[in-house]
């Protein structure tokens, strides 16, 4: 099982899809002006130890350091309320080979935990941006997911916001910044894949009917068991599993030997 290499990306694709969320979020102040709010991945201690440090930690020169934003995965923790069965299998044509297909067994459900923390120097700037996040979220945002490329995967993942708390760092003489922070729990509901894995395109079908004697009789000629041989093929029999086709059906009678059947193959009519 394990030592087969493969990598999805899928817990990757998941932090940049959560991030994409909130990149786009802006404050307007008393005076008219805009301001968009930075967004980094982080854990919030990063940035409260840097705003402690220097009011620049990156040495450009911006009007304030405050409002930022930052998140972090947090958590992954198994959902056994969302297990699929295992045996489940999603196919699809090999595009670099016409004779094969591939196939993945069903994923496993994680629940991935996000921690969105919004850091500001007063109240208001807070509130404007939290006000632009809670109405999508009741309390989940559902998003669409290119879960596993190869396999043309898309899945509907909801985003459900569990919690938001607030915390005002303001200790000290005057001259000790304030810092009032937002802390806003998230849990994405997704999947885990394994491999993807390459199988031959079945092109042929055959099913073979053994009737005993006296039942289940064909016609009302037949004193004696059947054998029924049907082969089913694909027309035409070269075709890729995404085209349109339609099937050539064979049926071929046997009389069945007064034998007994048994496991041994080489006692079956040819």
């Amino acid at each position: 099982m394990f030592g087969n290499h493969f990598y999805h990306s899928t817990i990757k694709r998941a932090v940049s899809v959560f991030g994409t969320l909130f990149n786009n979020i802006s404050i307007v102040r008393e005076d008219g002006k805009s301001m968009k709010v930075p967004l980094a991945y982080g854990p919030r201690s990063k940035w409260i130890a840097r705003l402690q440090a220097s009011p620049d930690p990156y040495g450009k020169l911006i009007a304030t350091t405050l409002p930022r934003m930052g998140f972090e995965l947090s958590s992954i923790e198994y959902d056994a309320s969302r297990k699929l069965t295992k045996k489940t299998q999603f196919k699809k044509a090999d595009s670099t080979n016409p004779n094969q297909m591939q196939k993945q067994f069903s994923p496993a459900p994680y629940n991935l935990g996000f921690t969105l923390s919004i850091m500001v120097k007063n109240t208001d700037d807070g509130l404007q941006i939290i006000e632009q996040i809670m109405p999508y979220f009741t309390p989940d945002y559902t998003v669409t997911i290119s879960t596993v490329p190869d396999m043309s995967d898309k899945r509907d993942v909801p985003i459900v916001l569990s919690s938001i708390s607030q915390e005002d760092s303001y200790e000290g003489d005057f001259t000790t910044r304030q810092v009032l922070t937002y802390t806003l729990e998230f849990v994405m509901k997704n999947y885990i894949y394994g491999p993807v894995e390459k199988s031959e395109i079945i092109r042929t079908a055959k099913v073979r009917t053994y009737m005993e004697t006296g039942t289940g009789k064909i016609t009302s000629t037949d004193t004696a068991g059947r054998v029924v041989n049907q082969t089913v093929t694909p027309n035409p029999v070269d075709a890729s599993p995404d085209d349109v086709v339609s099937y050539n059906e064979k049926t071929e009678w046997f009389e069945q030997p007064d034998i007994t059947y048994s496991d041994d193959k080489a006692s079956d009519p040819k």
